[in-house]
């Protein structure tokens, strides 16, 4: 909205330009984010839920009682300031209302009094994470292909393959993110660590026509507006992080985990490399994805695998090791850091 008031007013006041600059963008969506989540939040925590414990989690009780579902707060805030701030094209509004909703169904989970069932939350993962899947796969500006490691050549994917690819990126990152927030403060580090990793290669690489030539990977013409998008939610989540760092006064609940793991899902489908959620997400994925894949073996097909280590991870590390909750998150944070560092640089330069 912004944008394109200062596009009308430019010529009759010049210095309102720096309103169409998308670095400057970045930055009012990056502090107001954070200076408006801080100040709204707090005020909040006797309307929202209250965490009743989760079953069969370690220190369930240090979040039993506490405001819960914060995830709604900073969710509307980051539409709210998109709606704003960004100049969006209609894919980039349909991402924005299903990260909406997608928080809408964790939110409604996180106030009802008996919980959702598993199966009732993963078909509307499904349907959330389809919508997307076709949404990105027909209102893309670019043809739809695939960069890779070691290849300097894109691949064109068709359709058929795309949908049922990219549905299942989404759902994994919707579950994985909310099966690693069980720390304080870790989940949002991680995945706010991923955004800012993403925001960058999508400004300063892949949205930059003669730096992606460069480096041989496509250019995305519309990079730049996803950048600042993953930019607002790393503001908002900066200010959730405030409050929620340990010992933490608030949680996000199923409203914030699952809206961050699906936006961060498409952030990684719009660079049009899969293999970009390994740098981004990887302990997320084998945190939260590896106690996933170990019930669905055992439920469904009496496969028993891992069955000496207890997932997520880090209730493993906790109980086996005695890590306190501030050495998970710095421990892991780490592994996240030097991960994303080696990946980034195989991805980018090894081609």
């Amino acid at each position: 909205m912004l944008y394109h008031i200062a596009s009308i007013l430019v010529s009759h006041f010049g210095p309102i330009r720096l309103f169409m600059s998308y670095t400057v963008i970045i930055g009012l969506v990056l502090f107001t984010g954070f200076v408006a989540t801080m100040m709204i939040l707090p005020r909040c925590y006797r309307k929202l839920p209250h965490d009743r414990g989760r079953e069969f989690t370690q220190h369930a009780k240090d979040a039993q009682g506490k405001p819960t579902g914060a995830g709604f707060v900073f969710i509307s805030i980051f539409v709210f300031i998109s709606i704003v701030f960004i100049p969006m094209n209609m894919l980039q509004i349909v991402i924005v209302l299903l990260t909406w909703f997608c928080m809408l169904t964790g939110y409604l989970d996180d106030r009802s009094e008996k919980g959702w069932g598993e199966y009732r939350k993963a078909l509307l993962d499904l349907v959330i994470c389809l919508i997307a899947a076709v949404a990105i796969c027909f209102l893309r500006n670019e043809p739809l292909t695939f960069w890779f490691p070691f290849v300097t050549t894109e691949v064109v994917v068709s359709p058929i393959i795309f949908i049922p690819l990219a549905t299942i990126i989404l759902w994994a990152m919707i579950n994985t993110t909310n099966c690693s927030d069980g720390v304080d403060g870790l989940s949002a580090t991680l995945v706010l660590w991923g955004l800012i990793f993403i925001g960058l290669i999508l400004y300063a690489i892949l949205g930059h026509s003669q730096i992606s030539a460069y480096l041989l990977v496509p250019h995305v013409s519309d990079g730049a507006g996803w950048a600042t998008m993953a930019f607002a939610m790393a503001g908002v989540l900066m200010a959730y992080l405030w409050h929620n760092a340990y010992p933490s006064e608030v949680l996000m609940g199923d409203a914030g985990s699952r809206a961050l793991g699906f936006f961060t899902g498409v952030s990684i489908l719009v660079t049009e490399n899969p293999f970009l959620l390994l740098a981004t997400s990887s302990i997320i994925l084998l945190n939260g994805g590896m106690g996933l894949l170990k019930v669905f073996l055992l439920r469904f097909f009496k496969i028993r695998i891992f069955s000496n280590i207890r997932f997520p991870l880090h209730d493993h590390v906790r109980e086996r090791y005695h890590w306190s909750a501030n050495q998970v998150l710095i421990k892991f944070f780490i592994l996240q850091i030097l991960v994303t560092l080696a990946l980034a640089g195989i991805f980018l330069k090894i081609r």
